[in-house]
């Protein structure tokens, strides 16, 4: 048990009466690196929100650490979608980042000096420092994705959540990125991502869950990411030419 971090068991979730998950089933274990895949609409994020009691669920039973969200919250980073944050918002990237502190700061209470500091090496650790002190409203869309990392590397968390933080950012950014989230897997944490390149799951995660509203399948990705069921959990809109021809795999969606 106490290797399994996340446990999901018969989950459901519902968007105006419309059903977007159901019978979502599936374990993390510990020290993993896992890609969540799927198309459009398959309800990636929609799965993201509701195990964290973001989005209510219809039914099911989520365990992170074998206890319920609210009792293992501060074990738990989390990183949403770039496009669910208010970039217009007055703040610092420095101020960001501690934000990712509160849980030790306290409610109502100023960051100390040690604070700013810790938050200041996960800058670093993006290499963002020298844009510490600068507006997030000013900043670029990788370096925005950079500072919002930092701010759930501050925590020292057990387990990661990432919802696409690889969309739409240069390859340089990519590569700190998942150079990070590799450092992570190595020190015991537990990594999952939703992710929208295919071409590059298998160099990127060493499990992956193929969602499409239910698991379509889920292990290593050695093991489950092939054409069969990546085709099975695409619709059949797709062309799949192996990862030796990458450059000619197209989805459809």
């Amino acid at each position: 048990m106490e290797n399994k971090v996340v446990q999901v068991r018969d989950l459901a979730a519902a968007y105006r009466k419309n059903t977007v998950l159901h019978d979502v089933t599936f374990e993390v274990e510990k020290g993993t690196l896992t890609g969540i895949v799927g198309p459009n609409g398959a309800g990636k994020s929609t799965l993201l929100n509701t195990i964290l009691d973001l989005h209510p669920r219809l039914s099911g039973d989520v365990k992170f650490f074998g206890k319920p969200f609210k009792n293992v919250k501060k074990k738990i980073g989390y990183v949403p979608q770039r496009g669910s944050v208010d970039w217009d918002f007055p703040t610092t990237a420095i101020d960001v980042v501690t934000m990712g502190l509160y849980g030790q700061i306290g409610r109502l209470r100023r960051p100390r000096r040690h604070h700013r500091e810790k938050a200041y090496e996960a800058l670093r650790k993006m290499g963002m420092e020298f844009y510490a002190d600068r507006q997030i409203s000013q900043l670029s869309g990788g370096q925005r994705q950079r500072v919002f990392l930092a701010r759930a590397l501050v925590q020292d968390a057990d387990l990661y959540i990432m919802d696409e933080p690889l969309a739409g950012v240069d390859a340089q950014t990519e590569q700190a990125i998942m150079a990070i989230l590799k450092e992570l897997k190595k020190r015991g944490k537990t990594v999952m991502v939703v992710h929208h390149d295919l071409q590059t799951v298998e160099e990127y995660f060493d499990s992956v869950l193929l969602l499409n509203r239910k698991v379509m399948h889920y292990g290593k990705t050695k093991e489950v990411f092939n054409r069969e069921n990546i085709a099975q959990t695409y619709g059949g809109n797709m062309r799949w030419f192996g990862k030796e021809h990458r450059d000619e795999f197209t989805v459809h969606e």
